[in-house]
Parts: structure tokens; sequence; C-alpha cells
């Protein structure tokens, strides 16, 4: 371990991480129902003081946050107090987990692990916090490559969400997206008696090397193959992370390595950046080359990052099928609406580990896809961002999104008028014309921008997490999987959680807060390009009013829930509704506008 891997751990950036990371506990895990602050006080401009006591009473925080709808505190971090038998003490997110251990819910047996996660969490943080950060007024002129590396906050609404369990400090600074470090893949060579690959109709396996890798590195793989008496027509070249070879399959798969099963070619020639989904590689040397996504055995926001190979056997075809379905569609080709292809896979099984079921770790350690750059799809004077950056609180505490809007030059109802445009219209689409869902959060979809102003959305991600929720939409055979029956009683979750209460509520909170544009014209806007779009799709009537999205209010989803219950597999993934966890209900906050712009429309 090199000790500049431990700079960054001084009392100054640990005590302002534990401080941001607290005021975001507070405020979700309030939201969630798990803890219960009491409001004591207003003070000017909406802030309001509370005070949060600990499971045992012993230990009391106080703290200042401006409520907003949703259930959505916005906590300043700076107004943080933490009382211990009445003296002030220092904040610390550890203890608070144990603090407020019953209240959270947390078993003995998840809790060590947790704490783990927690520390990783603010491990990055402080990392992150002690660069030399591009402000966000800066952001604004930053490429797509910087904007990634710049992102402080991880997924808005888990706690603990930078675990990575299993990389060391050494790992951490080699591959983590934040610390923008260029690596080098690992290449191998899989039998086919284990490996399959799998494309588009429009590739092959042989091109696609061919563009992945120089006639230099093809040669080469080639003679490593030959000098050990092999035949190259037996085997599929498989890209790896360089921390799952030395890892894991180095000795999980030392059987296939002795036996030839599994050859080391050597490292690419082309460096490597990861993104924010950790196990996916952007192409910093050729960016017009795939994205390529690799399995990653670290244990990471509720799930062991793996890549199944028998899911990868079908991504192509989900990919050509939702492709030729969507890409037919006039008004999703209007507003610019489309996925990055993941149009090539290879997958190697793991025998010895079968018997354990096909979702196991074990049997998920060796995969990989290539994904269309979204390079593949701008036009001149174009650029593209993760949607993630619309949340950024820099390193200062200054936001990103407001910065974003006074540097396009128009106002913030165009602004947010043309970002509801080019997202939530199509999703709402999909939804009500083919029963299809994406997993839209920040890190899953890239803004397409012209001078600030988003004119495109890309979905990316798509083929593990599309799902289609009506047995009405046929599907072919071999792409049954994507089908996921769902209650009619909660599939409009699929925009009410996932887009209003997973991203619009803290849009609106930095928005308000900022003076930017307040809550009520947010919402307002939300409103009103849901009714647009619904005007111009008159023939789905009854189905906005069977899945109605202006209901007086919908149950409240909790994902911190999900991981403090079980913080290595959060939900099945074979029925991904059946594990969650609903306490309570939300009030809707267009519910108030459901038959405004009709009477508005009437009047004129």
């Amino acid at each position: 371990m090199s000790l500049n891997n431990i700079n960054h751990l001084t009392p100054e950036f640990w005590e302002k991480a534990n401080r941001i990371h607290l005021a975001k506990a507070i405020a979700e895990f309030t939201h969630e129902l798990l803890i219960h602050p009491e409001e004591l006080s207003t003070h000017n401009e909406g802030w309001r003081k509370f005070v949060l006591q600990s499971d045992d009473g012993k230990v009391v925080y106080f703290f200042k946050a401006k409520a907003f709808k949703l259930d959505h505190l916005v906590v300043d971090p700076a107004s943080i107090n933490k009382y211990l038998d009445d003296k002030l003490v220092e904040l610390n997110s550890l203890e608070f987990i144990t603090e407020f251990q019953n209240s959270l819910g947390i078993s003995e047996s998840i809790l060590p692990t947790y704490l783990e996660e927690i520390t990783s969490t603010l491990y990055g943080a402080a990392f992150m916090l002690s660069r030399d950060n591009i402000s966000a007024d800066e952001l604004t002129e930053a490429s797509h490559l910087e904007i990634e590396q710049a992102m402080m906050a991880g997924h808005p609404c888990f706690v603990a969400n930078n675990g990575r369990i299993g990389f060391d400090t050494d790992d951490y600074k080699q591959y983590a997206p934040e610390t923008g470090s260029s690596v080098k893949l690992i290449w191998v060579a899989g039998h086919k008696s284990k490996a399959e690959f799998n494309c588009i109709k429009e590739l092959s396996y042989e091109t696609l090397i061919k563009r992945e890798l120089s006639d230099n590195t093809i040669h080469s793989f080639k003679q490593t193959l030959l000098q050990l008496g092999l035949s190259v027509e037996d085997y599929f070249f498989i890209p790896v992370h360089p921390w799952q070879w030395n890892n894991k399959l180095v000795m999980i798969y030392a059987t296939d390595i002795a036996q030839h099963k599994l050859v080391y070619l050597g490292e690419s020639k082309d460096q490597y950046v990861a993104q924010q989904s950790i196990r996916t590689f952007y192409n910093k040397t050729n960016p017009h080359k795939y994205y390529t996504k690799t399995a990653l055995s670290i244990l990471n926001m509720g799930f062991m990052r793996g890549l199944s190979p028998y899911y990868m056997a079908g991504t192509p075809v989900i990919t050509a099928w939702i492709t030729a379905l969507l890409s037919k569609d006039s008004y999703l080709e209007s507003l610019g609406f489309t996925m990055l292809g993941e149009v090539a896979t290879v997958g190697y099984r793991n025998t010895y580990f079968e018997s354990l079921g096909k979702t196991n770790a074990y049997n998920k350690m060796l995969s990989a896809l290539w994904r269309e750059s979204p390079l593949s799809v701008l036009e001149k004077g174009q650029k593209t961002m993760t949607m993630a950056a619309l949340l950024h609180i820099d390193a200062d505490g200054k936001a990103f999104l407001p910065q974003l809007i006074k540097a396009s030059g128009i106002s913030p109802q165009e602004w947010i008028k043309a970002y509801l445009n080019h997202y939530l219209k199509p999703l709402l689409h999909c939804f009500y014309k083919y029963d299809m869902v994406f997993m839209p959060h920040g890190e899953n979809l890239i803004l397409v921008m012209e001078g600030n102003v988003p004119v495109k959305a890309i979905m990316k991600d798509i083929t593990e997490e599309v799902a289609v929720l009506s047995e009405k939409q046929r599907l072919p055979e071999e792409v049954s999987r994507i089908y996921a029956p769902t209650p009619e009683a909660i599939r409009t979750l699929c925009i009410f959680t996932d887009v209003f209460d997973c991203f619009f509520r803290f849009m609106a909170g930095i928005l308000d807060d900022n003076k930017v544009l307040s809550e009520d014209d947010f919402w307002e806007e939300v409103a009103l390009s849901i009714h647009e779009y619904q005007d111009a799709h008159q023939e789905m009537r009854e189905k906005f009013e069977q899945f109605d999205l202006f209901a007086e209010e919908f149950k409240r989803s909790c994902l911190n829930r999900l991981q403090l219950k079980n913080n290595k597999q959060m939900v099945d993934l074979s029925d991904p509704n059946g594990g969650l966890q609903f306490v309570g209900t939300l009030s809707n906050p267009i519910a108030i506008y459901k038959n405004t712009f009709q009477q508005l429309e009437e009047t004129v």
C-alpha cells in the first residue's frame, strides 16, 4: 500500500465527509420512516430546526432542514450538532448507524458488513473532497468523461452507496471512476465447450475482435494459443477486469486454467476508464469503440456486481428486439429518444458451481458485453453528460444544475420543459404504449446537450433492467425473460418511485433551495408535461385512467430498507417485485393538477 492512498484521511476531510453523509442519512432514513426527527421551530426562508434522539435516548442531534413534498428533507450539513450526555461531540456516521440500529431494523449478522460499506463510502467521499475538484461553474464546459469523474454523491437514495467491498486502497486508486485512473483490460481465451459468444445480426465475432483489438494484438494472442498446441478456432477471446483476474479467476478457475480451458493472453493496448457503474469501461484511447462491461465480484450497493453468462446469451437478441420495436415509433423518434445497444456478449460457465443455481455469485464471475458508444448518436455541436450530474453538489456546496441552467441562457421553466420532453415523455410513452419500463435513474441515462440544454435522452444498461409488465405485450420466446408480471396496483411505481421519488424530489429541492425555480413551479411543469403527452395520445385515454399518474397518493417504496434487510442481494432478480419494501404512502405532488390544464383549455 502506498502512503499516498491515505493522504485524504485527515481530520478536516473526514469531519466534512461525515457531516455531508449524516445529512444524507438523516434525510433518507426520515423519508423511509425509519427515524422520526421532531420539529422544534421554523426560521427564515423555510429553514426548520429539528431534534433527533437515539434509540437509547443518550444521544441527541440538532439540525436545520427545509421540508419539501414527498417527505423530503434538505438538511444543512453545517447545522448538524451531536450531544452525548449534554456535551457537544464529533459527528461519526458509524456511530449514527449503531445508535439507531433498532430503528433501522438492521440485524447483528448484517451490521458489520453494512458498517464496512459506510466506512468505504466515507473513504471515497474524503478522497473526493481532498482532490482538486472541478467546480459546478466549470462543469458546464466539461467533457462527458470529466463530468463522470466529478460526481461525488453516488445514488441519491442509498445511504451506503459506495461500498465496493473487495477493493483495497490500491484497487480504489486504480479502479474507482472518480480517481480518473486509466487501466488496461486483461484478455483471456475461453474454450468453446464452456464459452458462448452472441451478437446482433449485423455483427460477428471476427468483426468485433478486429474492431476492439489491433492486428498485432490479435496475432500475439493467437500465437499464445498456438505455442501451447491449442487451436485458435476452439476459443473465444474475453476481456476481463484486472481485479477480477487477480482476486477471483486465478484461484476459482484454477482447474480450467490448468487444463487450458481458460488461457491468459495478455493486456489490451488501449487504455480504459471506469464509469460510474464501476464495471463498465470507456475506451479512452479510442472513444468511438464500444463500452466494455465486465464481471466484477465486489459487493456494492446491495449486489455482487457479477455478470451472468446465462443472461448474456440473450442480451443481443433482446437489444435487437427492443431496437426494432422502438425504432419504428415516430413519436419516440421525434423526441430523439434512443438506447445504447448491447451488441455483443461473451459468457463463460463455471461448471463446477452450476449445481448451486444460475443466480449464485460464483456463476457470474466471467462474462463481458460490448455496448455502443454514445458518440455514435451525436451530431455536430452536441455533447453528452450523465443525468446523475443534475443532482451534483460540488465540494464547496454549490449545485451544478443551477449553473447549467444559467449557462444555457434560457429561463428555468424553458430548461425544465426541454428536459421533461426528452426524459419523461419517452418513459411515459414506453409505459403506456408498450407496457415497457426501464430503470431510468441518473447513472443509467445519458443526456445529449446543445448549448447546455437537453435535446435527447439515451438509455443504457437496458437488457438487465428493462421489463415488460403485461402479458398483453407479446414477446418472442428468446426475449421472454424480460417479462415481469406486475400487479396493476403497483405498475405506476415505475414512474412514481423511479422518477418522482428517486430523482425529481431531489431536483425540486435543489432548484427551490437555490432560488432557481420554486418547488410548486417544478411540479407544475411535470404535470403539464404529462398532460401534454396524454392530450397528444387520446387513443390511450382508458389506459391513462387505469394507470393514473394524478392519483392522490402512491405506495412509499423504500430502497434503504431493502439494503438494511439484505445488503448482499437486495432483491431476487427473478422476482424483482416480490421483495419490495412498502411503508405507507406518499402524497402525489401533481395530484392537484389533474384537471387544472383541462379547465384552462375549456376556458380559452
